[in-house]
């Protein structure tokens, strides 16, 4: 299971760096929704969140990170719970993002937890 994780993980970005937004100069917000397992604990939990928040320290152009618990009445959360958000100067910042070695141990730590039952990401440019 670990091994698929981390493979979601990598096939995610890689197709975020694959899709060009031609919007070179305006910046990036990057939205990634996780669905942890039931038996993931909240120490686990926050490990996952404060490794995510140190990526703002650790990979230049990453200029916003926030996160949060989906708290919607709606139901239609499909049990994603967990909402990070980033936001980047632009797309080359994001694209810098991606294959950076400290996301990629970020990548490698959600493997090791085992605690992720599925994720989905979405970038988009602010009012396009």
């Amino acid at each position: 299971m670990k091994v698929i994780l981390f493979s979601i993980f990598t096939l995610i970005s890689a197709s975020v760096l694959l899709t060009s937004y031609n919007a070179p100069n305006e910046p990036v917000r990057h939205i990634v929704v996780f669905k942890y397992k039931a038996a993931a604990t909240d120490s686990q939990i926050g490990q996952v969140t404060d490794a995510f928040r140190e990526l703002k320290d650790k990979i230049p152009g990453i200029t916003h990170f926030e996160h949060g618990i989906n708290n919607s009445p709606e139901g239609k959360d499909l049990g994603f719970t967990h909402i990070y958000q980033m936001s980047f100067e632009d797309e080359k910042a994001r694209d810098v993002y991606l294959p950076h070695p400290e996301h990629r141990k970020f990548g490698e730590l959600l493997g090791r937890l085992d605690i992720l039952d599925d994720v989905f990401v979405v970038d988009y440019v602010p009012g396009q």
